[in-house]
């Protein structure tokens, strides 16, 4: 049987595997950007049970990537980001 999924975002996103920092009150989480668009992305930590803010940094070093961020979902070690 085949199984249909509906696409919800309004920005499709592209597949990415990037070493990145979630930014906030003066720390810094490891984390790996899975995929990107203009309007978000979906970032996995090594761990789960990863705690959030609000709001916050997204940074990407290597490409001098950073943009602010609001958490919009979650699974497990897995989060969807939208940038503001």
């Amino acid at each position: 049987m085949s199984e249909h999924i509906i696409e919800r975002r309004a920005v499709p996103r592209h597949r990415v595997l990037k070493g990145a920092t979630i930014a906030f009150d003066g720390r810094g989480l490891a984390c790996t950007v899975r995929n990107l668009s203009s309007a978000g992305a979906a970032v996995d930590f090594a761990t789960p049970g990863v705690s959030l803010p609000p709001s916050f940094m997204l940074l990407i070093e290597k490409d001098q990537f950073s943009r602010r961020c609001r958490p919009v979902w979650r699974n497990d070690k897995r989060f969807g980001v939208a940038f503001e």
